[in-house]
């Protein structure tokens, strides 16, 4: 993850989809983008932090447990209270 604003947008991507089941449809429609300097989505899914599964006939988008494990090894920063950032995967 070179792009730090990328960085922290799909790990907020991979949070957001923690937070309960999302569609397919209710992820991109959050999540898309028109720009093509804001790779979000994409980055996330060429990464291996999310994934889209076929669920009883709906698609569905879930965090990976790779994208469980950057999120959970998340930076802390002098801002938020820790002098030693940890680097991500």
């Amino acid at each position: 993850m070179s792009n730090p604003v990328i960085a922290a947008l799909m790990l907020d991507l991979v949070e957001w989809l923690e937070r309960r089941p999302r569609s397919y449809a209710e992820a991109i429609e959050a999540w898309r983008t028109s720009c093509p300097r804001l790779t979000v989505w994409e980055d996330a899914m060429e990464q291996g932090l999310i994934a889209c599964i076929a669920e009883a006939g709906a698609l569905r988008v879930l965090a990976t447990p790779h994208g469980r494990e950057c999120l959970a090894a998340r930076a802390i920063t002098p801002v938020n209270g820790d002098d030693a950032p940890r680097a991500m995967a």
